[in-house]
């Protein structure tokens, strides 16, 4: 391990709840494309498959931040397992109700309960955030090292649902995501020590993190950068299927995820300079260019090689965008902050995974990739519009607001 990523394990605990969260995020890449394989198997209809998948998302965009509010009040162990247990019984009610053919609104119910999911990623970042919290070089590489481990899971996430949905049962793939949710997040929640400690009420002023201007922006890019993901998802196994290697989309997926991976690799080892918002506004067009090639790409390999070249741009856009919203955000909201950009991704993955469903029942899996290009196209535009809050100072008692007040009281304390 590069001495960088040495170094921020050093602090007491941090690898067991690195570990548990990884088991805790399996299922954000196991779930929605689980879905999407058990009900194509069981039905042959992508639009069903994509609606339900849209609704497992939409769902967790709305359960999402009022979850992480309330952890930002309570503490994670007390918030969390009771909701882990609520999605985990609808998430089998879900596979029963699609195993014995059930009539859809059923489906639809019980996938409302499966996407009442905690975002694990935002707690293990808000642990993070708390051990190095006046070190910003430390926090940087601690938060690559976590883009690494999505990116991780999305890599083996997919081939394991879709291997197991197709290879042994249709229901396999969400079963096991839930499977690993449980375990992620009761080994988390147990892991006392380097649990941040809940703010008194007195310190929490009313609204919602949402309020800051810089995380706007931040949540209204993220719609269409997830609506990329949730696209490219859906006609990426409708484009294996064409082929007539359905079960070969897991790996085409790990392309995508594995070069995002290694760039955040690297990204994790630069000691970086000037500011954040324009790196995250590079790495926001450079997604958005990258999904042109997918148009041109005839078979599977070169859809692989096209989709590892635009997973180059992910990790280092998400590492920046975390340290955007820890500078946007007041550290009171913090954990709630980081959850509206994975809300944001959510409605993204659920508008993209639904119209690109419809577009390949309608027009053929190729078309199909037409759907992350336009998402890809309103993202930049968005960003691009919303430059200059980020850019700007943070007026909401983020970070950089923290710092400010701590150099006046230093002043202060000297004269």
């Amino acid at each position: 391990m590069p001495s960088p990523y040495r170094a921020i394990f050093s602090a007491p605990g941090t690898k067991g709840f690195s570990a548990a969260g990884f088991f805790g995020r399996m299922p954000l890449s196991m779930m929605g494309i689980g879905v999407v394989t058990m009900i194509s198997q069981l039905t042959g209809r992508y639009g069903l498959a994509g609606a339900l998948s849209a609704t497992l998302a939409m769902s967790a965009a709305v359960c999402g931040p009022q979850v992480s509010r309330l952890v930002d009040r309570y503490g994670q162990r007390r918030v969390l397992r009771p909701v882990t247990l609520v999605a985990v019984a609808a998430v089998a009610g879900l596979l029963i109700c699609a195993q014995q053919g059930m009539p859809e609104w059923t489906l639809f119910v019980f996938s409302v309960g499966a996407g009442c999911v905690p975002s694990v990623g935002s707690m293990v970042r808000s642990r993070w955030a708390e051990i190095y919290r006046g070190s910003s070089r430390d926090l940087h590489t601690a938060y690559a090292w976590e883009s690494i481990v999505d990116e991780v899971c999305f890599i083996f996430g997919p081939i394991i649902s879709i291997g197991l949905s197709t290879a042994w049962f249709p229901e396999a793939g969400p079963l096991i995501a839930a499977g690993f949710l449980l375990v992620g997040v009761f080994w988390l929640t147990a892991q006392r020590a380097t649990e941040p400690v809940p703010h008194p009420k007195s310190q929490h002023s009313g609204g919602s993190a949402l309020r800051s201007r810089g995380l706007q922006v931040l949540v209204a890019t993220f719609v269409a950068t997830g609506a990329i993901f949730g696209g490219i998802d859906v006609v990426t196994v409708a484009f294996a299927e064409d082929r007539g290697h359905k079960s070969a989309a897991s790996l085409v997926l790990a392309v995508y995820a594995l070069g995002s991976c290694l760039a955040g690799a690297v990204f994790g080892l630069l000691h970086l300079k000037g500011n954040p918002a324009t790196r995250w506004l590079v790495g926001v067009v450079a997604m958005a260019v990258s999904m042109i090639p997918l148009q041109l790409a005839g078979n599977l390999p070169l859809l692989a090689v096209a989709l590892f070249v635009a997973g180059l741009a992910i990790a280092p856009t998400m590492v920046t965008t975390m340290a955007l919203v820890e500078a946007h955000v007041p550290r009171t909201k913090l954990t709630e902050g980081m959850t509206w950009t994975s809300t944001g991704l959510a409605v993204g993955v659920a508008l993209g995974s639904s119209a690109a469903g419809w577009v390949v029942d309608a027009a053929g899996a190729k078309a199909g990739y037409a759907v992350p290009v336009a998402a890809g196209a309103l993202a930049a535009v968005v960003a691009f519009l919303g430059y200059r809050r980020l850019a700007g100072p943070a007026t909401t008692g983020g970070r950089g607001e923290d710092e400010r007040h701590l150099r006046t009281d230093e002043d202060e304390h000297v004269a």
